[in-house]
């Protein structure tokens, strides 16, 4: 791969648009993306704690926010390198900054409500669909039922920015194709993945979940083409090797939420100070910041996060840099994190994350109650599709029960005309939901 492709400022649907001097096309897309109704849904979504009421802890758009600022940081300084390594032409690196804090900043917009747990709820509402065989479910292509199953955000993500947002059906958000790029992280459909040998699926990080339904599979081609990624598989079933700065996205996403979890878990009292300090002194490694006396314990654990962040950036950016060749054939199998010096104390702060923060009572709980939540949604809205399938796709044929509920929850259903597209969009409107509207939905669907 070479960086003239793989930093393409033409935009998907609109090849022949041209950045100003000033502003980049680049730049542009990250304004786009900000100021977009799903980024500002992001305000409003789980991070790790649903619902929650305290106002410091974070949620997506903050995190989202974070992670662009984390991964502009980590492109300049590996852009620096470039430059030094000749493979980019100085001032280059402002590009490489501006196209991984554009990526970054889209990288959550897919998620649907109540974070990870909101995508299984998701599927496993599908699968027992798929299970009855009957209606909408019943009629879908089976080889499609993976990428509903297995609801993937970073699939409804991708969808979001080419085909949903801005100029529908005809681009999306127009983004440039390196933006898109830097944003796949799994770059293949279901049914590609589906068909893989598992020695190959987990033998590379970009196999590990699909991250285009099929839907949008034509424009991630045309994007992958423009921007050089080499391709593997079979001609109808093809996925690409990942765009390098993938994995720059990936390491500010993986910086910034191993360590702002553990920040977020003082502060709601499930970490005492002293088992979120020690970890983050490990990861800083050398000297630790030790604590002033007129500093609290908050004010300590926000210094150690910051300085952690520093520490981590430099060991990817490190990392990077050693494992050039094998990033630049599309031949690094894992992420930035995992071959660094600081691997070791990232798996550490996972493990306390997933045995302290992930497990805690009440996110249990909440977890519990917004799986309810987003399948009583599902359950409400399908009737309208339903019934939409069995007027031959004519919405304006709709019974007035039917048409009353499309108004309620402002529907499109303009381009709704096979059971896959009914699906998807059903799966658009409840993933597309924030915490709380998914939660005022629920309620107005049961008479509550």
């Amino acid at each position: 791969m070479d960086w003239e492709r793989l930093l393409s400022a033409q935009r998907l649907g609109d090849d022949g648009y041209r950045g100003t001097p000033g502003r980049s096309v680049f730049v542009q897309d990250y304004d786009r993306i900000v100021f977009s109704e799903p980024f500002r849904r992001l305000a409003n979504k789980t991070q790790v704690h649903p619902l929650y009421q305290h106002d410091h802890i974070h949620h997506r758009l903050i995190h989202s926010i974070e992670v662009a600022s984390v991964g502009r940081s980590l492109s300049m300084r590996i852009g620096e390198r470039l430059v030094e390594r000749g493979a980019l032409a100085s001032g280059e690196e402002y590009t490489l900054a501006n196209v991984v804090q554009a990526a970054c900043a889209a990288h959550d917009i897919g998620n649907p409500p109540f974070g990870h747990s909101g995508e299984e709820s998701i599927g496993d509402w599908f699968a027992e669909r798929f299970d009855t065989g009957t209606g909408l479910c019943g009629d879908l292509d089976a080889g499609l039922r993976d990428e509903f199953t297995a609801f993937e955000g970073n699939a409804q993500g991708f969808r979001i920015l080419t085909r949903l947002e801005m100029y529908r059906g005809r681009g999306g958000m127009r983004l440039s194709k390196a933006v898109l790029g830097a944003f796949t992280k799994y770059p293949l459909t279901a049914a590609t993945r589906a068909a893989l040998p598992e020695g190959t699926r987990g033998s590379y990080d970009g196999l590990k979940k699909f991250g285009v339904f099929s839907t949008e599979a034509a424009y991630f081609a045309d994007v992958a083409e423009t921007l050089g990624l080499p391709r593997e598989g079979l001609p109808q079933a093809p996925w690409w090797r990942r765009h390098p700065l993938v994995l720059v996205v990936e390491a500010a996403d993986d910086i910034c939420y191993n360590i702002v979890d553990l920040e977020d878990g003082f502060t709601t009292r499930d970490l005492r100070y002293d088992e979120v300090r020690a970890p983050l002194e490990a990861l800083i490694g050398g000297t630790p910041k030790n604590r002033r006396p007129d500093q609290s314990e908050a004010d300590h654990v926000a210094t150690l996060r910051a300085v952690a962040i520093g520490a981590a950036v430099t060991a990817c950016v490190e990392a990077f840099d050693r494992h050039y060749d094998a990033i630049m054939a599309g031949q690094f199998p894992k992420a930035l994190i995992d071959a660094s010096d600081r691997a070791a104390e990232f798996a550490a702060i996972k493990r306390l994350a997933r045995n302290r923060l992930f497990t805690s009572p009440r996110k249990t709980e909440l977890e519990v109650s917004g799986r309810r939540i987003v399948q009583n949604v599902l359950t409400g809205v399908l009737p309208v599709y339903e019934e939409l399938a069995a007027k031959d796709w004519q919405a304006d044929r709709l019974s007035g029960p039917m048409e009353q509920l499309r108004r309620a929850l402002s529907l499109d259903l303009s381009e709704v005309d096979s059971p896959e597209t009914a699906l998807h969009g059903l799966a658009d409107f409840t993933s597309g939901m924030t915490d709380r509207y998914a939660l005022r939905i629920a309620q107005m669907l049961s008479g509550n």
